[in-house]
């Protein structure tokens, strides 16, 4: 007799349409944030709902070394910080994960990301006025995941980035290390474990892989030299020899989307650019980010025609999303 866990698995399956019909895996950023303030709880249960293969965790560290999962090393834009802790902002103006302990951050709300005059950066998201849930540690997460797997008889994966390993370092601390462990204590150290290692900093995978021995698949985030996300030169990266340095220590790319394809006019025809082939050539896994139906690439005429672009030409290997279940549909034949 089947157990409770695969029956309700198989229910799920059939709900959700989430039967994988390629091997395009798809990838909850930040959870399923086009509908819930990002990386909270209910963000990565109603991905996993929607049937995304992997949830992704974005992680900092805090005053008393606990890995929190949350995008950026400050606090103001997603939380109410400012209001539970006036006066404890750096010179810079910003509130920083790093300056506080994991009691004082778990005071906090999440909410729907904002700016400065604090308008919301997706005015068509969830209420930035709704409070959200509290900031959560990188294990509470993995344990959620853990038990939904168990519940439902699923097996969706971890998709974790360690944040500004350099600028860790600069406040004395080797977040990479701490995070490592931390997949390690919950059962993820093979390379055959379902979860992928990422981040943007090349010399910090190639530690990775070389000094900290780590068997976890890793990928090489490519972003803009402009971001200053670290000191690796992203452009000379994109060419045979840079792709080539990549293949030697890293599982796969995770390029942003503009960077395999792009719409050179309104209505104009997509120009598929270099990097894929390369990155194909060299054996390495293509995993962009992030497809955003409310803010598709410059002169996109639709999300279908970027998906088009992305599994059909490109032929990528997993996508992120902030609407998964608009890419497992696409990539289960229902559009």
């Amino acid at each position: 007799m089947k157990s409770h866990a695969m029956k309700w698995g198989m229910l799920l399956t059939l709900i959700c349409g989430i039967a994988q019909a390629s091997g395009v895996i798809v990838i909850a950023h930040r959870g399923a944030s086009g509908y819930l303030p990002e990386h909270t709880l209910e963000a990565k249960a109603l991905a996993i709902g929607m049937g995304a293969d992997y949830v992704e965790q974005d992680v900092v560290l805090t005053k008393d070394d606990v890995p929190i999962v949350t995008h950026d090393i400050t606090l103001e834009d997603i939380s109410d910080i400012a209001a539970h802790f006036p006066g404890r902002a750096r010179a810079d103006g910003h509130y920083y994960a790093i300056d506080f302990t994991i009691a004082e951050l778990k005071t906090l709300r999440r909410h729907e990301r904002d700016n400065a005059d604090h308008s919301m950066v997706f005015p068509g998201r969830f209420p930035a006025a709704t409070p959200g849930s509290a900031i959560v540690t990188l294990s509470e997460e993995i344990d959620f995941v853990q038990g939904i797997n168990r519940s439902t008889g699923r097996n969706v994966g971890l998709y974790t980035e360690v944040k500004y390993p350099a600028w860790h370092r600069q406040q004395g601390k080797d977040i990479t290390r701490i995070v490592l462990d931390s997949l390690r204590s919950h059962g993820y150290s093979k390379r055959s474990d379902k979860v992928f290692f990422q981040c943007f900093d090349a010399d910090e995978l190639k530690r990775v892989r070389t000094q900290l021995k780590s068997e976890l698949k890793l990928i090489q985030l490519i972003g803009e030299n402009s971001w200053h996300e670290s000191s690796a030169d992203y452009e000379a990266m994109m060419t045979e020899r840079g792709i080539a340095e990549v293949a030697s220590y890293a599982d796969g790319i995770g390029p942003e989307i503009t960077q395999l394809v792009e719409w050179p006019t309104a209505g104009g025809k997509v120009r598929i650019k270099p990097l894929g082939a390369l990155a194909k050539a060299h054996g390495l896994l293509i995993h962009p980010y992030t497809l955003r139906i409310d803010s598709l690439p410059p002169n996109a005429p639709g999300g279908a025609a970027v998906l088009d672009a992305l599994f059909k030409r490109v032929k990528v290997d997993g996508l992120f999303s902030d609407f998964p279940d608009v890419v497992v549909r696409y990539r289960n034949g229902h559009p």
